[in-house]
């Protein structure tokens, strides 16, 4: 079952000042994307429940989330409090110490400084990745470089934008590429999207949801301002959680990894791993300047699906519009 956890932003009525997660100690430690006075009784026992389904992977891998909060000191816990609330609980469990040394605290300041200007994706889709992705359901990872810097497009997830937005070059260029490898897949046609009242067709949420971890080396970036954020430690950070993917994965069955173009090759060759575990598929980037030197011949898709049902895995169903299921 996949998990998704999301956000409770509390407001105080007796002060303007932002309460972080350690003030609610006393309660159950549920994180959710509505205000907690629009969460009815039903609904809030259903997310306690979803928690203590990570409750043994916690137990398993020796992380009390609570009592690690809790060493925090109060600077860390300000500058950490979105991580604490968004961060999925069986990423955090390998990531809570590379999250307080001095690169992230830092790169967490810059972030802070920036206050004031327009920065993509919103603060509550950074970490989208990680909690429609839990660490346990991997089974394709696929390596992006920095998010789109226009409005309505990045929101977490590489290569993925949000509606209306019409599907990027190179996304366009992975749909063909998949219907080259299932003729069955139906390209979301922007037009006829926009004519049925619901534009749009590149958000890449049911992929994600289905185990396919779509990260990108640097996680925000300035509106319309490409890699203004790039060398100020997310690369530090992405390369973290990529060896956290590998780590845990080398220990059961492995994933495939889409390595498109240069960067994302160099990025995996500096990350050690089992090649018996995992499945590395190389080739061009799938951007119009080079799709056309590989990739869509490149069957990528397909072999994945191929490796992972040797591996005993459900194949990925690589459909996007409703009611298109291929695999």
């Amino acid at each position: 079952m996949v998990v998704v956890k999301r956000t409770i932003e509390v407001e105080s009525t007796q002060t303007s000042k932002k309460r972080l997660i350690t003030d609610f100690f006393g309660k159950k430690d549920v994180v959710v994307s509505k205000k907690l006075n629009d969460i009815d009784a039903s609904e809030h026992k259903e997310l306690i429940e979803e928690e203590d389904d990570y409750s043994n992977f916690c137990e398993e891998n020796d992380f009390n989330k609570e009592e690690w909060i809790k060493s925090l000191s109060e600077e860390e816990r300000e500058l950490l409090d979105l991580e604490i609330r968004t961060l999925h609980i069986t990423w955090l469990v390998f990531l809570h110490k590379t999250i307080t040394k001095p690169y992230f605290l830092e790169l967490k300041k810059y972030l802070k400084s920036q206050n004031g200007k327009t920065v993509f994706p919103k603060e509550e889709d950074i970490y989208s990745w990680s909690y429609l992705t839990p660490l346990p359901n991997v089974r394709c990872l696929i390596l992006g470089q920095d998010p789109y810097h226009n409005h309505n497009q990045a929101h977490g997830l590489a290569f993925s934008v949000l509606e209306p937005t019409r599907p990027p070059p190179s996304l366009i260029n992975i749909y063909k590429t998949i219907a080259i490898d299932y003729p069955d897949f139906k390209i979301p046609d922007y037009k006829v999207l926009v004519k049925q009242g619901k534009p749009g067709g590149g958000n890449l949420t049911k992929w994600a949801k289905r185990g396919v971890l779509m990260l990108n080396a640097v996680l925000t970036v300035e509106a319309h301002k490409a890699n203004s954020h790039a060398k100020r430690g997310w690369e530090t950070f992405t390369e973290e959680v990529l060896k956290a993917a590998f780590s845990y994965h080398s220990k059961r069955n492995g994933f495939v990894v889409m390595a498109w173009g240069t960067p994302a090759q160099k990025r995996i060759s500096t990350i050690s791993f089992n090649n018996e575990k995992f499945l590395v598929l190389k080739t061009v980037h799938p951007s119009p300047l080079s799709a056309r030197r590989g990739f869509f011949e490149s069957k990528v898709f397909i072999k994945c699906n191929e490796w992972l049902e040797s591996k005993g895995y459900n194949k990925i169903d690589w459909g996007v519009l409703e009611g298109n299921v291929v695999q």
